[in-house]
């Protein structure tokens, strides 16, 4: 089924500005990291970080999601501290290249968030792990009422491939409950720019998956807008043999999928790819 997300009046406020989602955003993914799964994304210093943020601005990203922890399956933990230097890195990058982007954090600690939106000005969280891993994240989330992202994931990043978290009875149906019920929580505290992300590659197998993309349309009984992010992921290299590095066209094949699904974000490595997607999309859809 394809979906067309033109006339839905889907917005989020990113500090004060309001971001319409009808049209697809594309959302680059700056990682100030030495472990990131794939390694042609990694940027461990202010040179490699400039380089990187100058790359994702002029391919044309609408957004920058800034990640200081790896997600990859076991990742090694690191401090709030260092999490906190890593992501200043990129930050202040950001705001000396482009002051008026939009940016993201991808952490679940709500210190670490708490600090990214009070002190640089983020504009958006984006918690892998949907509240689990931090009790006070949706507490920040509402009393700065700046725009969540919130994904699927069960278990820790360091654990979450383990056999116990990759049971579902039905993984689509699985997934819908569990966000409905963060849906309810959040809109009680009084939350109201909520995003979903099914978490692709977390704690699923790569069947589950291709089940998730499958079905992507029925995610839009949540009213919410929908982020995907299935760059250069395990569901593609594994699928087809290859590396991270040689996966891109599998993502791009997968990102048109997302979009035909009724996808609003694609958070990529490969923003100039996820860009002509979105413009070769919208014009099949006119």
């Amino acid at each position: 089924m394809l979906i067309d997300n033109r006339n839905k009046t889907l917005t989020i406020n990113a500090g004060g500005r309001l971001l319409d989602l009808s049209q697809p955003q594309v959302m680059g993914i700056l990682n100030v990291t030495p472990d990131s799964f794939y390694d042609g994304s990694r940027c461990p210093d202010m040179t490699a970080v400039a380089k990187r943020v100058e790359t994702i601005l002029s391919e044309g990203a609408d957004m920058i999601d800034v990640g200081g922890y790896s997600s990859r399956p076991g990742c090694v933990d690191v401090s709030v501290e260092e999490e906190k230097r890593r992501l200043a890195i990129g930050f202040e990058a950001i705001r000396r290249l482009s002051p008026d982007a939009v940016i993201s954090v991808d952490t679940f600690r709500a210190e670490v968030a708490r600090w990214s939106v009070e002190e640089w000005g983020v504009q958006i969280i984006n918690d892998i792990s949907a509240g689990e891993l931090d009790a006070d994240m949706f507490d920040v989330v509402a009393q700065l009422r700046v725009p969540y992202i919130m994904m699927h994931m069960r278990g820790t990043p360091e654990a979450m491939m383990q056999q116990q978290y990759l049971h579902y009875d039905d993984v689509v149906a699985d997934v819908l409950q569990y966000f409905a019920a963060k849906i309810d929580r959040l809109a009680y505290m009084g939350v109201n720019d909520i995003i979903i992300d099914p978490g692709f590659g977390f704690s699923k197998t790569i069947d589950d998956n291709y089940r998730l993309m499958r079905h992507l349309d029925e995610f839009a009984r949540l009213g919410l807008p929908l982020l995907v992010g299935i760059s250069r992921k395990s569901m593609i290299y594994k699928l087809l043999d290859v590396t991270p590095a040689e996966s891109l066209n599998g993502t791009t094949a997968l990102n048109v999928m997302a979009l035909l699904g009724g996808a609003h974000i694609l958070r990529v490595h490969d923003v100039k790819q996820a860009v002509e997607a979105v413009k070769i999309v919208g014009k099949t859809l006119q």
